[in-house]
């Protein structure tokens, strides 16, 4: 089991860590959830402990931060270094990866593998715009402004870090959204990596059973807590169940998601997990407002990404993993690999992994990616 956190090297970077919300700009649906929060048992307070009972796990240096973007909105960012390498500033050197996580997520759920990747460069991690820790401004309901939203975000991120070219990786929403910016800045993404990412198909148009005479719709099967956010998801904001809860939220996310609390077992013996998870999605809606105006549901996007990966350079190197056992569709892959070429894209199955291929098979992600780094410099 992990072990609280060296101070010395995470406390001081923490000291300016302003745990209000009040600079952040709200929506009329942020100022309803506000009314009663003794309704729902959280707070950002509760979220940073939650993250720092996760984090206590890394062993590496850990630089955790907030990142101020030039509109005031914050990133909350992690830097990791192994303070083991023999030669530093070769560490330094060598383009950095970025992981930008999915809907619903945050830098926690990188645990098991922000040491393993950063052992010979720098891993950043950040939590979206409007998820985790980060600010939760206010999101248009343009699907095409939503997006450019959060994209504006990581290029600003990129501009206030200092990071100059990165291997970029993404899951689900997140390689939605790497996708999105590296066809907007090319020339800062060296690698992207796709994990298992959302957003990516067209919706599938009604094919008619002769025999029949009915209309049939072929899709992949949605797992049971997808299909019950689903049924939400056409009148309120995707969370909105969890919040609408209130005391009874927290056991919701664990009758719903305890897949989360057997991924991360054997680092922890309690709900560390799925709390964290809670907290990151109990708080008032914000990436999940800019997620909806960017779906028509949660297995469609309105501006499928196939319809604009012919934008990306054709020489830029692209690697999608897909987990063997996820409900999103690998097919998308291959279609990507067809539109661009064989030449510099790659799709690549991950046996015994579901959605969250990152944390079902750690070993064979790290091993992966690490060899994808390494082909970068």
């Amino acid at each position: 089991m992990c072990q609280l956190m060296d101070t010395a090297t995470t406390t001081a970077s923490m000291q300016n860590d302003c745990e209000t919300e009040s600079g952040n700009k709200t929506n009329w649906s942020s100022s309803f959830w506000s009314w009663w929060p003794s309704w729902r048992p959280t707070s950002m307070s509760l979220l940073k402990t939650a993250e720092s009972k996760i984090l206590a796990c890394i062993q590496n240096d850990i630089w955790a931060r907030f990142v101020t973007l030039p509109n005031q909105d914050r990133i909350w960012t992690l830097s990791v270094t192994n303070k083991a390498a023999p030669k530093p500033a070769e560490q330094a050197s060598k383009t950095p990866l970025v992981m930008v996580h999915g809907f619903g997520g945050g830098v926690g759920l990188w645990i098991r593998n922000l040491d393993a990747l950063s052992r010979s460069r720098t891993v950043h991690a950040f939590d979206l715009l409007g998820f985790g820790r980060s600010s939760r401004p206010h999101f248009p309901s343009d699907a095409a402004k939503a997006e450019e939203q959060f994209v504006n975000s990581v290029e600003q991120w990129r501009q206030s870090v200092g990071v100059e070219n990165m291997v970029l990786l993404g899951h689900s929403l997140g390689g939605y959204l790497a996708t999105s910016y590296a066809i907007q800045h090319p020339s800062r993404v060296s690698h992207l990596i796709l994990v298992d990412p959302w957003g990516f198909p067209e919706r599938a148009k009604p094919t008619t059973n002769e025999s029949q005479g009915t209309e049939v719709v072929k899709r992949p099967t949605l797992p049971r807590w997808a299909k019950a956010i689903v049924t939400v998801v056409s009148l309120f904001n995707p969370l909105a169940v969890i919040r609408a809860a209130g005391p009874w939220g927290p056991g919701l996310v664990n009758r719903f998601r305890p897949d989360f609390k057997r991924k991360f077992e054997d680092l922890f013996d309690d709900n560390t997990m799925t709390e964290y998870i809670y907290h990151c999605n109990a708080q008032n809606p914000s990436g999940e407002v800019g997620f909806r105006a960017m779906s028509e549901t949660l297995g469609w996007a309105k501006r499928p990404m196939l319809q604009r990966v012919h934008l990306l350079p054709p020489s830029m190197p692209v690697t999608m993993f897909y987990g063997a056992q996820s409900w999103m569709d690998s097919s998308s892959g291959d279609r990507v690999a067809e539109i661009r070429g064989q030449a510099h894209t790659r799709v690549l199955l991950i046996d015994h992994a579901s959605h969250h291929v990152y944390a079902d098979e750690p070993e064979e992600f790290n091993r992966m990616v690490e060899k994808i780094c390494k082909s970068v410099d």
